[in-house]
């Protein structure tokens, strides 16, 4: 009674006073009534010094007495001392007692050990116990083998046992965690023929496993037809649409729910805050907030680390902060959400340091912290710091994570230590797509776009599926040595497996097939597009100025900003660029007109050497010099090269030299900037102006660098 009503002290004392009281102490159901509320109330060891103390005894356990220790097996036993309490089992011939039998299957697979749980299963004499299945069904699914749990509900049914509601939420787990779709709506059938539809357990699991296998409708379908909704489905609903990339949806649900009254618990609050951040609505989330403030569950651990993640992905530090110092059990979520908010709003340093004060604070990072902060490393562009946290990934254990060595494949990779980059690749024992695709970026990033392309066909051989990702990687490889044949082999393969485009897919198919040559395949692919976003109109406008169609550049711009997409700085840089290589300078300059007064924007370094190159290309050297002497800003040396580079092609020997002082005063130990202006002599037969050029180089040490052209004949460079 004492236990049952909560006050363990007064039952310990009425267990110490029994044999003074005259009742014997033999009896092996008082010792499990008092060894029950140890365990029942968390104090694992004194109740296992109890069960040794009535061993001692000579009080035999029975079956109750073994149920109570292995319902404890995770704090307390592990499988070695499990299976000696089956060895004991079966020499003191307990086998029989369902609760017995079932409590050792579910230590067994509770510790991984399928095959001794399926073995104890099939030596089972009663096989109508369904609590046995359940455990079975349920157990089964949480380690991985979804397909036996429904093998094993299967056989449940063929063995004509009467399925209740939880062996329903147990398979509908499984088929959600293998996400089983066709088995799932099978299930739901079976649970409209008995009537459990209703039952509150079954309709929610019903809903999660139709959000898991991506059937949005059919879970909304779930929900609808629930006539009395209690939080818990609320709660599903929501983090279905969350969980589907829904959070527009996920907010109106909340907005339904409090219009029907009903409290929103922690795990409503935490989804909702998630899809807050999702979305970037920081006032939402804080009106959240504000509704929390009057109620205990604001110190409730999981919803202060939501809202700290919400302010962190917000860009909000002040109010993550705030939430971060008043929270009193600062575990390594909250710690995690402050560290990747930092990293998220590009502030590394303050994310190294929040490290730090986290080991002093006693706190053992994850996974997910260490790959944060390696990352933090690379935007710090500090590599002695990366190899520090390198070697912390070794001592913490955590080398063979697959996302903090992906972490470190990126961070190398950035840094060009492609070797270090190669070893924790090739150490990696499970690579997953995150991994294969940093090292096709790491690849193509350090000038191999070669090996970028030959990794990308050797991720299907080691059983992965690429992604957008790797597709958008691999063709920026291809795009860079112009191989058009290995770009059409991707792009058949993209259409062989019916696989939607993603718009990012498609920007980089338009800009590897414009590189190639293949102006019409990019059209197609451009007119068929049912979404365009500015990098798209951006690469075709850039596309046709490369090969020389500057007119439907300029058409193609028009379109553009009729459809209401507003151009940036890179569209105008593509602009003006398609105007010099086809030689319209009046659209030329009206362009950068317009880019300055109506546009608002304010032209960079790279506008005015396209400005320059535009009037130098067509011969206006007089208008190029004006022009490069009212810029409102210094020139730098692509502008003064630019114009050296027109005085040689209409042979300006005057201006050209004039030009080739100031780049050279700029640059006096570039030996590109001398070349220039040999080529200049050298052009208008100036033989000994262009012998004491080659000797100030050869006195000053310079070279010459040699050129170089890549082509692609019959598949090989």
């Amino acid at each position: 009674m004492y236990v049952k009503c909560g006050s363990l002290t007064d039952a310990v004392q009425v267990f110490d006073k029994l044999p003074d009281s005259g009742v014997t102490v033999q009896d092996v159901t008082i010792w499990n009534s008092i060894i029950d509320g140890y365990f029942r109330y968390r104090y694992l060891k004194e109740g296992l010094v109890q069960f040794h103390r009535m061993q001692s005894l000579g009080v035999r356990p029975d079956a109750f007495s073994l149920c109570i220790l292995l319902g404890e097996r995770n704090a307390l036993l592990g499988y070695k001392e499990g299976k000696q309490i089956h060895g004991y089992v079966v020499r003191n011939l307990l086998s029989g007692d369902p609760f017995l039998e079932t409590a050792l299957l579910d230590m067994y697979l509770s510790c991984g050990r399928t095959t001794d749980a399926w073995y104890s299963f099939i030596e089972l004499k009663d096989k109508s116990n369904i609590v046995a299945w359940n455990v079975m069904i349920g157990g089964f699914g949480e380690n991985g083998c979804w397909e036996k749990s429904l093998v094993l509900c299967i056989l449940a049914k063929n063995e004509n046992v009467k399925l209740v509601s939880a062996s329903y939420t147990s398979t509908l787990s499984a088929c959600c965690q293998g996400e089983f779709a066709s088995f799932g709506k099978q299930v739901h059938c079976e649970v409209i023929k008995v009537g459990f539809e209703y039952d509150p357990y079954v309709r929610t699991s019903l809903l999660t496993m139709y959000a898991k296998c991506q059937m949005i409708e059919c879970a909304e379908k779930v929900f609808i037809e629930a006539s009395n909704k209690e939080i818990e489905l609320w709660n599903a609903m929501i983090s279905a649409y969350v969980g589907n990339g829904c959070a527009y949806d996920a907010l109106k649900s909340y907005k339904k729910l409090r219009f029907c009254e009903i409290l929103p618990d922690s795990f409503t609050i935490s989804n909702i805050l998630s899809s807050s951040s999702l979305v970037g609505l920081y006032d939402f989330g804080r009106s959240i907030h504000t509704d929390l403030v009057k109620r205990p569950i604001q110190k409730n651990i999981t919803v202060q680390s939501a809202l700290l993640n919400m302010y962190s992905k917000c860009g909000n530090s002040n109010d993550a902060n705030s939430i971060f110092i008043t929270m009193r059990g600062r575990d390594v979520v909250a710690w995690g959400s402050m560290i990747s908010g930092f990293c998220q709003n590009k502030k590394y340093r303050e994310a190294v340091e929040l490290f730090r004060a986290m080991e002093g604070d006693g706190v053992k990072p994850d996974s997910d912290i260490l790959a944060s902060i390696i990352n933090a490393c690379t935007g710090l562009e500090k590599v002695d710091m990366g190899s520090m946290m390198h070697g912390f990934v070794i001592i913490s254990g955590l080398e063979l994570d697959v996302f903090v060595a992906s972490s470190l494949v990126d961070m190398y990779s950035k840094f060009a230590f492609l070797k270090k980059a190669e070893t924790v690749f090739s150490d990696m024992p499970l690579k997953n797509l995150v991994a294969w695709n940093s090292m096709i970026s790491c690849y193509h990033w350090n000038g191999l776009p070669e090996l970028s392309i030959d990794l990308f066909s050797q991720i299907l051989k080691n059983g992965c599926s690429p992604d957008f990702v790797s597709f958008t990687s691999v063709l920026v490889a291809i795009s860079s040595v112009a191989a058009p044949l290995k770009g059409k082999s991707v792009h058949g393969y993209l259409i062989r497996l019916w696989i939607p485009l993603d718009l990012e897919v498609e920007n980089a198919l338009i800009d590897m097939y414009m590189k190639c040559g293949f102006l019409k395949y990019a059209q197609y692919i451009f007119l068929n597009m049912s979404d365009k976003s500015l990098v798209t109109w951006n690469t075709m406008i850039s596309g046709y100025g490369s090969h020389g169609e500057g007119l439907k550049a300029i058409r193609l711009f028009d379109e553009m900003t009729n459809s209401g997409t507003r151009p940036d700085d890179v569209t105008f840089l593509s602009l003006l660029s398609s105007c010099s290589h086809s030689g319209l300078i009046e659209e030329g300059l009206n362009l950068f007109e317009l880019m300055k007064m109506k546009y608002e924007i304010e032209p960079r370094m790279e506008h005015y050497v396209n400005v320059v190159d535009l009037l130098g290309r067509a011969g206006h050297l007089d208008d190029a010099c004006t022009f490069v002497k009212n810029m409102p800003i210094e020139p730098d040396r692509s502008i003064w090269l630019s114009l050296l580079c027109s005085c040689r092609i209409h042979h300006n020997l005057k201006l050209g030299e004039l030009v080739a002082n100031k780049l050279l005063a700029l640059e006096p130990s570039s030996g590109s900037n001398y070349v220039q202006l040999l080529n200049l002599y050298g052009e208008a037969e100036l033989w000994d102006r262009a012998a004491h050029v080659k000797t100030s180089m050869k006195e000053k040490g310079l070279k010459k660098t040699p050129g170089c052209s890549w082509i692609e004949v019959k598949n090989e460079g």
